[in-house]
């Protein structure tokens, strides 16, 4: 098997690597944008999304710039602005994505967020995703610090946040608010010290 070093370099150059014995990520590319909308159709996914349901223009809004700029990335060598990886099985069934963005105007910050289909929780993927971007933020980025945020009803979240290492920094009471759901939000963070601290 390639080394960490290795598959990293693989992944940004757009090819898919390996998350686990069962499961492999590549950086998003333009025939995915399908199973992110049949992904994001389902209200069990969406419960706990702020930005879904939503029409497919707005999405197309969002994620076709995302992958377009990570099409320039791939091609000059460098890693996507908005870093966005999907994550298949070994029979290529999309089993949901994950992103890692710089955040505007401060550097070395970051945010990590992931989104799983209904058939793929409980899998242990939410986990092995967010330690991956985790490390690509610490030791390909030069983070100092990222940052995630979810509803505090999302409990599956919430514990991935937790067993890949981030600590709960806040609770912003009722941020959250739509016709059938009122929540607090968590605010989970990670500092390079904190990252060192736990490899």
């Amino acid at each position: 098997m390639k080394s960490n070093i290795l598959q990293l370099e693989d992944l940004k150059q757009g090819k898919p690597v390996p998350l686990s014995n069962a499961f492999t990520i590549q950086l998003i590319r333009q025939e995915d944008f399908t199973d992110i909308l049949t992904m994001l159709e389902n209200p069990n996914v969406t419960k706990f999304l702020f930005f879904a349901p939503a029409p497919v223009a707005l999405y197309e809004a969002f994620f076709l710039p995302i992958i377009e700029n990570t099409e320039k990335a791939i091609a000059s060598g460098e890693w996507p602005e908005h870093l966005t990886i999907i994550i298949r099985d070994h029979n290529h069934q999309y089993m949901g994505m994950a992103g890692l963005t710089q955040v505007m105007l401060l550097a070395g910050n970051f945010e990590v967020g992931f989104q799983l289909p209904e058939h793929a929780w409980g899998l242990g993927i939410g986990t092995l995703t967010c330690e991956y971007l985790t490390k690509v933020a610490f030791e390909q980025l030069n983070a100092h610090k990222v940052t995630a945020d979810c509803y505090s009803q999302n409990l599956g979240s919430a514990g991935v946040l937790r067993k890949s290492g981030y600590v709960l920094e806040g609770n912003q009471v009722g941020y959250f608010h739509t016709a059938e759901l009122t929540d607090d939000r968590l605010l989970f963070g990670m500092t390079a010290s904190q990252y060192s601290a736990k490899k």
